[in-house]
This record gives structure tokens, sequence and C-alpha cells, in this order.
């Protein structure tokens, strides 16, 4: 390995779903960034990996930019995970492969499981593309414009989005879009995982009986002319507030933690 940054995807859930190659990077970095330490320190334990880690999550990722091209300069192999997928894709990463870039130091990448593909295979809607929105804003308002600009296009829509907004989604989605077609795909690759496909009032009906929870992808259909009208959002709502609905415990939409199911 050469000195420089080592974007590494790590198991969306299934610890087993790791590449070799990206075992090999995390056995052979000086230090290993992380999302969540504990959560990351379940993947070296795994395999048997003994490296220094340090944290590197939204809150201090601004702050830790001069340590880390300090170690790049002294010659380091710095690993960058996050706590299950690609780092950089709605989760902290870009801003030090920016300032790598721009500091000259280089930037390899070593790819592994996705669940944005893993949710559009599973959905059987997307064979000819697909758009990623990430996470949704908080605030009602610029939940539902920022949903009604991704559907200004004819492709299935993608979303990540906490168990403690699902149902909040569909409602916004009937309201927006219509009854257009969603696939929720829930705790992928994970012992609990689970594959819904229906309209929003359909998911709704599925968790009414039950509580939402795990990581949740949602794949939204495109237009096919039959969906509802949507309503009006617009002039009367405030945006200077955040609902209790709108907020997760602690905040925290991607620190949960693994399932190690079995094989």
């Amino acid at each position: 390995m050469e000195r420089g940054l080592y974007i590494v995807g790590t198991p969306i859930g299934n610890l087993q779903d790791i590449t070799l190659r990206a075992l090999e990077t995390l056995k052979g970095a000086d230090v290993i960034l992380a999302e969540d330490t504990r959560i990351t320190r379940r993947l070296l334990d795994r395999y048997e990996i003994a490296k220094p880690m340090v944290s590197y999550h939204k809150f201090n990722e601004v702050a830790r930019l001069g340590e880390i091209l300090d170690r790049l300069r002294a010659g380091q192999k710095i690993a960058l995970v996050t706590d299950a997928g690609m780092p950089g894709v709605s989760d902290p990463g870009a801003r030090v492969v920016t300032a790598c870039r721009e500091n000259g130091f280089g930037i390899y990448v070593i790819p592994g499981p996705s669940s944005v593909v893993s949710a559009v295979a599973l959905s059987g809607m997307a064979a000819g593309g697909f758009t990623f929105g990430g996470f949704l804003p908080h605030k009602s308002g610029a939940r539902k414009r920022r949903l009604l600009g991704l559907a200004s296009g004819d492709l299935p829509i993608v979303l990540f989005e906490s168990p403690y907004r699902l149902l909040k989604l569909m409602d916004e989605i009937e309201q927006t879009l219509g009854a257009r077609r969603v696939f929720v795909a829930r705790e992928l690759t994970k012992k609990f995982e689970e594959g819904i496909c229906g309209t929003p009032a359909e998911i709704r009906e599925s968790f009414s009986k039950r509580a939402v929870k795990g990581e949740i992808v949602v794949v939204i259909a495109p237009a096919d002319g039959t969906e509802t009208p949507a309503t009006d959002f617009g002039p009367g709502e405030d945006e200077t507030e955040i609902s209790a609905g709108d907020l997760d415990p602690a905040d925290d939409d991607h620190l949960q933690s693994l399932e190690n199911p079995p094989a």
C-alpha cells in the first residue's frame, strides 16, 4: 500500500459481506477513520484486525482535517470507513476526500456492499436507472419540495429514511406525488431483512400493528399517469419550527448498531 487515503466500503449488515481487498486494506492501514468506533470494532474483531482507530463523524469531520493531513504528510496510510456501506454517500467522507485531493495526496477506493443498489435490485423498478436523493430534510415543507424536485424526471427515486419518519414519508409521498408504487427495504442483509411493495396506504397498513425498526431504503416508482393530484402544502406552512415527529431520539440517523446474523 502507498501513502494516501483509502475509502473502504464495509458491510451494510451481514459482516460476511466484506471483500478480500477491503480486509487487506484495513490490515495494511496505519490508522482507520471510523464514523462510530464501537461499530467498526465489531468488524475488526470479527476478522482479528488490530489497528488504531480515530473517530470521524459529522460532528467533528471539519476539526479532524488538519490531523488527517498531518498524518498523510508523515507518510501514513489511512483507511476511511463508515458504519455501513460507502463513506461519502449520505455519510461523512466527502470533506476529507476533497481536502486530500486539494493537497495532492493519493485517494483510492475499495468498493463494497451498497444498500442503494441492493434495494433497487430487490424493487425491480429501476432497470433503466434511478435518481438517488439520500436523506430528505427534516422540515416538512422542505421535504415535500425536495420530493417534488426529485420526481420531476421519469426515473424511480431512491431515498434513505429513518424508522422514526417512514410513516410520515408515506403521507408525504401520497400528498405530493399521489398513490405511486413504493418499495420499502428494511434491514438489508440482516437477520430480519424485509421488502414490502405497495402504495403508501398499503405500506402504512403493513406497519399499523408493529413498530418500524432498522435501516430503511425506499424506492418510489416513477409516475405512470394514474396518480392522484398533489395537494398544496405551500404558503401557510411554518418553516421556522421542527415538530416532534421530525426528530429522532438523539438525532442519530446512521449510528444504529449493526446486527451480526447467522450465515
